[in-house]
């Protein structure tokens, strides 16, 4: 964290002093007082500086996209990189060629640094973020997969009268299934396993 001691005749001119010194602005930073300091007789004799020392305060979505970034710099592809902040969701949409190298399969590299920017905006925020991570639409094209796999695998549990396995997902990709047969009349569903080979178990009502 980037802070600076300054010192001024008063608070507000130690606090501009440091502003000026860190290029920024003063709702960007944490203030502290040290020293109110001390005008003096006549305003000279006796006096004292006031000290304050002031801080830049991380952006948490700026630091995830910079990390972020740096990944796609890292892997060697060229793209665009879109943040969206709705209230606590952040979401990254990804643009740009070689983006199959970041999904990987079945999207298993795209969660992992999902995850991974969870951790990084949450760890120096005062809020908690959800963070999705979208890349040229991919998340839309597998949610429409797993509702059909869903509604698939619903069909095979009640003509077998019996349980059908998923393969582990990742929590959000659960909730799909979930969604997707929650007002049937046929299954329910289940999650079953510890991550990270947590699944969805469809099963046949009785």
């Amino acid at each position: 964290m980037k802070q600076v001691t300054a010192s001024g005749q008063t608070v507000e001119d130690a606090v501009q002093s440091a502003l000026k010194q860190l290029n920024t602005t003063e709702d960007q930073v944490n203030v502290d007082i040290i020293d109110e300091g001390k005008k003096g007789l006549l305003g000279i004799f006796g006096s004292k500086p006031a000290i304050v020392k002031v801080s830049l305060v991380e952006n948490p979505v700026k630091k995830a996209e910079m990390y972020l970034s740096n990944i796609v710099s890292d892997l060697g592809i060229d793209a665009t990189i879109e943040t969206i902040v709705k209230g606590n969701q952040l979401t990254f949409q990804l643009t740009g060629e070689k983006i199959a190298i970041l999904i990987g399969k079945r999207g298993q590299t795209l969660n992992a640094v999902q995850y991974l920017l969870q951790l990084v905006v949450n760890r120096s925020s005062n809020q908690y973020y959800t963070v999705v991570l979208d890349a040229e639409g991919y998340r839309k094209r597998r949610e429409e997969t797993l509702v059909n796999l869903a509604n698939r695998l619903a069909v095979k549990a009640v003509r077998s009268k019996r349980g059908v396995e998923l393969e582990p997902m990742p929590s959000f990709e659960r909730k799909v299934i979930h969604t997707a047969l929650q007002n049937s009349k046929q299954v329910n569903t289940l999650s079953a396993g510890d991550e990270p080979n947590r699944h969805v178990v469809i099963k046949p009502k009785s």
